[in-house]
């Protein structure tokens, strides 16, 4: 099969079209002949070497964590799938490679593509769905009535979480450039901040959830404008202790992460916050319950732009430069 590889880490190498194996089907998994595939920053991070620490890739690697497609095979215990269901899914680590013509995943992973949407549409949704799902209804347990501030409104998280803080019965404020706000106020923001020539943590008080998004600085100012008792959680880093424990690494890596968000834990333990870094997991499950609101027209993906399969070199760098309004998609077939 035709896929899209990396040979070692690189911040300026493009991705390589190669000829790879079709992957091997295990007893749990389906094939997936895929359609299209989402690209996420997480991949250019992947690339760059940003989380050889905490995921030590080996290579040639196929890149890619979004994919919507059609089942060609199934494993002899899966029960969830048959062959012909349209599904889609974020593989979970160390099975990614959703930028080939065929990927294996474990049936846990995928669900059933929501049917209201077009195979590019759907590929646009696992990965930020997921992200936001995890951040405020596993983690913050948003309920009704509390203020959510969600940074980078217009990009593939934000876009995503906004919609679902809303439905949760939130007051959401969020960042973007100013003529991104119409978009943004039609997905449901309350508060929009032109992070070109206003300083959010000047604007916002007492907000009981803050979603993390930016740099270090970003994150700092972040605790201002938390109450007492509210939720600071990045998807950016820095990554903690408990973080590292869960993912099992190395004992000197534990030490390493420690001390990298030992000053932002030190912070918001003073002010009563509780600051978790948060890295989204694969859960076909959660992606179920995301495809009912996706079904029921409650979230709605938004496509900035989509490039052929032969482009997935272009579509990675246009995602790097930070331009995309939503997701930049991918489609192979």
């Amino acid at each position: 099969m035709k896929a899209f590889v990396i040979n070692n880490y690189s911040k300026k190498a493009n991705l390589q079209l190669a000829e790879m194996p079709v992957p091997e089907v295990k007893e749990s998994d389906v094939l997936v002949e895929v359609y299209a595939a989402g690209v996420n920053l997480l991949d250019s991070k992947i690339k760059t070497g940003e989380f050889k620490l905490i995921l030590p890739y080996k290579f040639p690697l196929i890149l890619g964590h979004d994919v919507a497609g059609i089942i060609t095979k199934v494993g002899k215990d899966v029960k969830k799938f048959k062959v012909g269901d349209e599904v889609y899914a974020r593989p979970e680590d160390y099975r990614i490679g959703t930028f080939a013509e065929f990927i294996s995943i474990d049936e846990k992973d995928a669900a059933l593509k929501p049917k209201n949407l077009s195979m590019e549409e759907a590929a646009s949704i696992p990965l930020v769905a997921l992200t936001a799902w995890q951040v405020l209804v596993e983690r913050a347990q948003i309920k009704k009535g509390q203020k959510v501030f969600i940074q980078a409104g217009s990009g593939g998280v934000g876009t995503i979480a906004i919609q679902l803080a809303k439905h949760l019965g939130a007051t959401v404020a969020t960042t973007a450039s100013a003529k991104s706000f119409s978009f943004l106020e039609k997905l449901g923001a309350d508060l929009l901040i032109d992070y070109k020539n206003s300083d959010f943590e000047n604007r916002l008080s007492d907000y009981d959830v803050v979603l993390n998004s930016q740099d270090n600085q970003t994150l700092e100012k972040s605790l201002k404008i938390l109450k007492s008792g509210g939720k600071l959680i990045s998807i950016s880093g820095p990554p903690t202790p408990k973080f590292a424990k869960e993912i099992k690494v190395p004992w000197f890596v534990k030490i390493i992460l420690s001390l990298l968000s030992s000053g932002i834990r030190k912070r918001a333990n003073n002010k009563n916050v509780e600051y978790s870094f948060l890295f989204m997991k694969a859960d076909g499950k959660q992606l179920s319950e995301i495809t009912a609101l996706i079904e029921a027209k409650i979230i709605k993906p938004t496509i900035d732009k989509i490039f052929t399969f032969e482009q997935t070199s272009e579509a990675l760098s246009y995602v790097e430069s930070g331009r995309a309004k939503g997701k930049v998609v991918i489609k192979i077939k």
